[in-house]
């Protein structure tokens, strides 16, 4: 189990364009739902006069589908390697990816583990970005023939409202896992700095992410705290 100790210093993890990216795809996709929830069962019913009635419910419904299609395009424009380096991570799998998913579960439930040397994703977030991906892709793919079906067959509209509910359905699924992780287990909490400021605790990106921390190093870019460690018991 992990019991490092932070030192208050912190270092950069995610771009602005990260950070604003993550920002609205978050607050987009939790509008699509709200503004969803009326529209398909009547116990949310009451929601309608917080959201302008049916007529206003799907005015922002729409209004936040195209917010939610700008995160992607939004990092591209603001940091494109970061982007790059991100899609060139999620399909680069190596024996310690997988490595990685048994020390996970210890971790998740509270047993002793260790740490398995991972790069700037670790494969827990690349899994996470993947199925992110593929119900984007549900999500808004299903989302054209249900805003425009005079431009669809009607067997094509029909199959795009299932697609549409089965997309969100995981999307809220693997929402929940990443706000629990993110937010509440302890070890990744102090990870959560990294979407809102960009920066995180050394130590806990050290720990987490020890192969990017150490070239990161090399590169003059983070301190060496395992040089500063020393320093500190020899003096």
């Amino acid at each position: 189990m992990s019991n490092t100790k932070y030192s208050g210093v912190k270092v950069k993890r995610f771009s602005k364009g990260f950070v604003i990216a993550h920002a609205v795809n978050a607050i987009s996709f939790f509008a699509l739902y709200i503004t969803a929830l009326p529209m398909y069962t009547e116990w949310f019913d009451w929601l309608y006069p917080v959201l302008g009635g049916p007529e206003g419910a799907r005015l922002l419904h729409r209004i936040f589908a195209i917010a939610f299609v700008t995160p992607t395009f939004i990092w591209l424009i603001m940091d494109p390697k970061g982007l790059l380096r991100w899609g060139k991570e999620l399909v680069t799998w190596k024996k310690r990816d997988i490595q990685f998913f048994t020390e996970f579960v210890r971790e998740l439930f509270g047993f002793k583990f260790k740490h398995v040397k991972q790069t700037f994703f670790n494969a827990g977030e690349k899994i996470n970005s993947i199925i992110q991906i593929f119900t984007a892709i549900l999500i808004i793919g299903s989302g054209f023939p249900m805003w425009f079906p005079a431009l669809f067959p009607k067997v094509m509209v029909q199959w795009a409202y299932v697609a549409h509910n089965v997309g969100f359905g995981l999307a809220i699924a693997v929402v929940v896992g990443h706000i629990y992780l993110s937010v509440i287990h302890k070890n990744s909490r102090p990870g959560y700095t990294g979407v809102i400021t960009g920066e995180v605790p050394a130590e806990w990106a050290k720990d987490h992410y020890t192969e990017w921390y150490e070239e990161e190093v090399k590169k003059g870019n983070f301190p060496d705290l395992d040089k500063n460690k020393n320093k500190k018991k020899g003096a």
